[in-house]
């Protein structure tokens, strides 16, 4: 993108990632990504497969290391309140490259179709790209003096990140507890959300990028969070009848991803 007029790459970028969030939602409605609980008889439409651990930490690669690299190329990134917004970022992208891939418990040998990180990547760097640079870049950010410290959307964008964070956090959490080392089938999760939704875990994604999109109020952080519902709500959906099919006994009052509703 250099020698490019960076705010125009950046405009064209936030339309089409509008314009592809509903293709990717309805994509993914009838096709579902083969990883997970989803892969058996289907890996092989998506490509050869690489070790699961190591696809999350290829595929979250360009949300924290590429954020880190395109924020700092920013003329504005020592300033306040762009390095705090970025720390924020990096309060959950940090932890999901390095840290979530190596507590999550996985089957010997497991594999992710190589496809699946491979346009993850390329998502995510257009995503790492748009609010990055709205955040450091004089050509293209937001106006994010010392007074957005005391902004009401700033202060409720925290508020709600940390809401999501923390259920994204505790949901992963108790998910990974219900194996036991050695044990590699899957259990009906219970306790806290777990009794009003099948995935918690995405809802409090979704939480997290809905308060960005409040603390940065742009249009960047908008667009991931429509990008997130594209890819987590059919996820949802999917595990959830996945449960259903799988036992018998799976409470029949829980949702899929927001309680009482969907």
């Amino acid at each position: 993108m250099l020698g490019i007029d960076a705010a125009l790459w950046h405009h064209y970028l936030l339309l089409s990632t509008f314009v592809l969030c509903p293709v990717i939602l309805l994509g993914l409605l009838f096709l579902p990504a083969a990883y997970g609980r989803h892969a058996q008889g289907r890996s092989a439409i998506w490509g050869p497969g690489i070790p699961t651990r190591w696809s999350w930490v290829i595929m979250e690669m360009p949300s924290s290391v590429g954020f880190a690299l395109i924020y700092f190329y920013g003329d504005k990134a020592t300033d306040v309140v762009p390095l705090l917004l970025f720390m924020l970022w990096q309060a959950h992208y940090f932890h999901r490259t390095f840290v979530f891939p190596f507590r999550i418990r996985v089957k010997p040998g497991q594999t992710t179709p190589a496809s699946i990180p491979l346009m993850s990547v390329m998502t995510n760097s257009v995503i790492a790209f748009l609010n990055a640079a709205i955040l450091s870049w004089s050509s293209i950010r937001a106006d994010y003096d010392l007074s957005w410290l005391s902004d009401p959307r700033f202060i409720l964008g925290i508020v709600v990140f940390a809401a999501g964070w923390h259920i994204n956090r505790k949901a992963d959490a108790l998910l990974s507890a219900l194996r036991k080392p050695g044990e590699s089938g899957y259990k009906i999760p219970h306790g806290w959300l777990y009794e009003r939704v099948s995935c918690p875990n995405y809802l409090g994604e979704i939480t997290i990028w809905c308060g960005w999109a409040i603390a940065t109020w742009s249009w960047a952080g908008l667009a991931f969070v429509f990008l997130t519902i594209a890819n987590l709500v059919p996820r949802a959906l999917q595990n959830h009848r996945w449960y259903q099919q799988q036992f018998s006994n799976y409470p029949r009052h829980r949702k899929a991803i927001i309680p009482f509703v969907l």
